[in-house]
């Protein structure tokens, strides 16, 4: 291989295999995640993850942003174990217990997001709850993965 060719060869081993994303004609494309992914594969269904350690079942932090970023981690942890990555998400549904929380977070979120998730944007919904099962939860994320076969 030519050193021309080496950062095109680079670029292509670096290339993860994504869904298909689904954008409407004449809609205007979504910011931060996707409208809907074409998927066929296995199926990995994570039960709603809450921002405390898994392995003690304690929460480390009060913080929205803290608990969102290890609800992320426990996430890619249990896709990990299933075999999945964040690149075979199909679906995220983020329910949260204070709206004003989430807004002001946002450009924090994004930041926390790509850091542990990379940047994959599979369709994602937000829902705002009166409050979580656990009483210190402030987040709770549940994802579906397609791993192809």
């Amino acid at each position: 291989m030519s050193e021309d060719q080496a950062p095109e060869a680079a670029a292509a081993a670096e290339e993860v295999p994504r869904h298909p994303v689904v954008q409407p004609d004449g809609w205007m494309r979504a910011k931060g995640f996707s409208q809907a992914v074409i998927a066929k594969g296995r199926t990995v269904s994570i039960a709603g993850q809450i921002g405390w350690n898994p392995e003690t079942q304690e929460f480390t932090t009060d913080d929205f942003v803290g608990q969102c970023e290890q609800a992320l981690k426990n996430i890619v942890t249990i896709l990990d174990a299933a075999g999945a990555a964040p690149e075979n998400l199909t679906r995220l549904t983020w329910y949260i217990t204070n709206r004003a929380h989430y807004m002001v977070a946002k450009k924090q979120l994004g930041v926390v997001y790509k850091a542990v998730m990379g940047t994959t944007y599979p369709p994602m919904s937000v829902v705002i709850v009166a409050g979580l099962l656990e009483p210190r939860a402030k987040v709770e994320i549940e994802a579906t993965a397609q791993v192809p076969y």
